[in-house]
């Protein structure tokens, strides 16, 4: 693509910044330009949020009615997925997913919650609660 081409859609998800994206220009080398969005990568961002926050939503409900742990509303309400958060973790997959048990979720050592909370960004405490609403 070269450097007149690059897209200035003024995406919202951008909030007023702009993006760093290569071109180039008109000797052929590639160039820094910046952008302030493009209308299809605005969608798809969009369309991405908006399915993280509809598995947010599902698991809170879920927990609420004790078929899932806080842990995994926290997981997606910081936008992550399972494998992220096994990533960040360094806990095995299936270990987390079964964190997602309410049962075991509640015996859970100090240690476990603190490498959560760490991962998630939240206090021990807010890892252990639910919110009254997602």
């Amino acid at each position: 693509m070269d450097k007149q081409s690059v897209p200035q859609d003024h995406s919202s998800t951008y909030e007023g910044l702009s993006k760093l994206l290569y071109a180039m220009d008109e000797n052929g080398k590639y160039v820094g330009v910046r952008s302030t969005g493009w209308e299809a990568e605005s969608f798809s961002t969009e369309l991405a949020v908006a399915e993280m926050n509809n598995q947010r939503d599902d698991a809170w409900k879920r927990a609420r009615e004790g078929k899932t742990s806080a842990l995994e509303y926290h997981m997606y309400r910081k936008r992550m997925d399972l494998d992220t958060l096994v990533m960040i973790t360094g806990l095995w997959r299936w270990r987390v997913h079964r964190h997602f048990k309410p049962s075991i979720y509640a015996k859970l050592s100090e240690k476990v919650l603190s490498r959560y909370a760490d991962a998630l960004g939240v206090s021990i405490v807010e890892l252990r609660q639910l919110p009254s609403h997602p």
